[in-house]
């Protein structure tokens, strides 16, 4: 590499820089629908979880093998 090519390389901070200029960012009701369905199917499945959580030890109550 010549030191012409060198002196004008840009540094880490301007490639960042110019690469969140090129990222499209979400608006912010866009934002909040999509953080609305993040917590909506994050509790969902917590609570099928616990569903199946629940009918096993029951199962397994039945059977006796736990108390």
């Amino acid at each position: 590499m010549s030191e012409a090519e060198k002196t004008s390389k840009p540094s880490f901070f301007k490639n960042l820089k110019s690469e969140f200029k090129r990222c499209t960012w979400p608006k912010k009701e866009e934002l909040v629908k999509q953080s609305a369905l993040v917590i909506a199917v994050s509790v969902a499945l917590g609570v099928v979880i616990s569903g199946i959580d629940w009918v096993i030890r029951l199962g397994l109550q039945a059977l006796n093998i736990v108390s």
